[in-house]
C-alpha cells in the first residue's frame, strides 16, 4: 500500500541484510518514522510498545526478532532464549505463537551455521505468505461489497463501518478487513469507510484513517459510540472488522468495542462480518469468552492522549482528573452467533466449527 504515493510494507529487512526496518505506528499520524530493530531486545519492545501491532504483524515481527535473537546466539538454547522473551510480550495475538512455534520447528535440528541464514528466509517466507493470504481475503469479500453496491442507487456508495485497524498497517500489506474494502476500490465500486475512533488508543482515527486517506478511499472518523445511531437510521451497509484470535467454533476476539458495534449490527439486521487470515485460529479453543486471554494494558492510555498542537508540537495530554484510576481491557469476545460469516483467505463461511471446519479440513479436528 501506499504513504505519500510511495509502497510500503509494514516490515522489511534493510540492504544490510539483516537490520530489520518497521513502521513505528506511535508516531502515526502526524509523524512517519522508520525504525530499526538490531536486537532481540528490540524486536520485542517494538512489539510490547506497541510500535507494530495487528496480529499478522505481531507474528512477522516475531519471526524477525528470532532471526535478531540468532545473531546473538546460534545455539539451541538461543533459540529457546528467544521464543520465551517474545512469546511473553502480547497475550492475546495468536499469530504470536504461531509464528514463533513456526521459526523454532524450523530451525531446531539445523546446523548452527545455517540457522541465520535460514531464519530470515522463513521470516521472509512468512511476510509473503501473509500479502498473499490477505489479497485472497480481498478476493473473497469483494463479493460481499459488490452485492451491497447492487442493492444502492447507482452512484451511491457503499457505507461500510470498521473498528480499530485491520488494514495493512496491521498486516504486511493489504491488511484482512481493508483488503475487500481496497479490491472495490480496484473495480470502481463506490464505497465510503465510517472509521471508529478506537479508543483508547484511537488506531481508528489515528491508523486507519491515515491509511485510508493515502489510500484515496473515502472515509469519516467517527467517535466510538456514533456507530449504533448511524446503524439505526440505515447508514451502514455491513460491518468488517479484523480479529486477533478466532477459536475453531467462530468467536472472535478483537479490539475492546468490537462486541458493542456487534450488537448494535444484530439489532438492525445490518451484516457483521469478520476477516481474518487463518493464522489467527486457535484450533485449540472453542468458548473464546472462557478461554481467549485478554490482555490488560496501563492505564496511561486511557487517561493520556496524543496529538498535535496548533503551532505544530507534538504533545500527549493528561485527560482525566489526578487520582482516578483507569482499567484498560484491550480487547473483548464478539461470540459467534452475532457474526454473520467470516471471510478467509479460502473463502467465505459461517462462523462455526462446521463452517471453519469446511474451509480447512486439514485443520480440524
Amino acid at each position: 500500500m501506499r504513504i505519500d504515493g510511495k509502497h510500503y510494507r509494514t516490515i522489511w529487512v534493510a540492504e544490510d541484510g539483516w537490520t530489520v526496518m518497521i513502521l513505528d505506528q506511535t508516531r502515526l499520524p502526524h509523524e512517519i518514522e522508520i525504525a530499526e530493530l538490531r536486537s532481540l531486545g528490540d524486536a520485542a519492545e517494538a512489539i510490547e510498545e506497541m510500535k507494530v501491532r495487528g496480529a499478522p504483524l505481531i507474528g512477522a515481527t516475531a519471526a524477525y526478532g528470532m532471526c535478531l535473537g540468532l545473531r546473538e546466539d546460534v545455539t539451541d538454547e538461543g533459540i529457546e532464549r528467544a521464543y520465551a522473551r517474545l512469546i511473553r510480550t502480547r497475550p492475546t495475538a495468536i499469530n504470536l505463537r504461531w509464528a514463533l512455534d513456526r521459526m523454532r520447528s524450523r530451525l531446531l535440528n539445523q546446523p548452527y551455521e545455517r540457522r541465520i541464514e535460514l531464519a530470515y528466509a522463513e521470516a521472509a517466507a512468512i511476510c509473503d505468505e501473509d500479502v498473499a493470504i490477505c489479497k485472497a481475503i480481498g478476493d473473497h469479500g469483494l463479493p460481499l461489497i459488490r452485492a451491497a453496491a447492487a442493492r444502492k442507487k447507482p452512484g451511491e456508495p457503499v457505507n461500510i463501518l470498521t473498528h480499530c485497524n485491520a488494514g495493512w498497517l496491521a498486516t504486511i500489506d493489504w491488511g484482512t478487513a481493508t483488503a475487500p474494502i481496497y479490491r472495490a476500490q480496484e473495480e470502481g465500486i463506490p464505497v465510503h469507510v465510517w472509521v471508529d475512533e478506537t479508543r483508547p488508543r484511537n488506531q481508528g482515527a489515528a491508523i486507519t484513517a491515515f491509511e485510508l486517506l493515502h489510500q484515496e478511499v473515502p472515509h469519516t472518523v467517527i467517535a466510538d459510540n456514533v456507530g449504533g445511531h448511524l446503524m439505526q437510521h440505515g447508514m451502514v451497509d455491513l460491518c468488517i472488522v479484523g480479529t486477533d484470535r478466532t477459536t475453531r467454533c467462530g468467536d472472535v476476539a478483537n479490539k475492546i468495542g468490537t462486541y458493542l458495534k456487534a450488537l448494535a449490527a444484530k439489532d438492525n439486521g445490518v451484516p457483521f462480518y469478520v476477516a481474518l487470515p487463518s493464522t489467527t485460529i486457535d484450533w485449540t479453543m472453542c468458548d473464546g469468552l472462557a478461554e481467549i486471554p485478554i490482555e490488560e494494558r496501563g492505564e496511561a492510555e486511557v487517561t493520556h492522549m496524543r496529538g498535535r498542537t496548533a503551532d505544530g508540537r507534538i504533545e500527549t495530554i493528561c485527560i482525566t482528573p489526578k487520582g482516578s484510576p483507569a482499567g484498560n481491557w484491550g480487547f473483548d469476545v464478539t461470540p459467534a452467533r452475532l457474526v454473520t460469516a467470516l471471510v478467509t483467505e479460502r473463502g467465505v463461511c459461517p462462523a462455526s466449527e462446521a463452517g471453519l471446519a469446511g474451509l480447512f479440513p486439514e485443520r480440524a479436528g
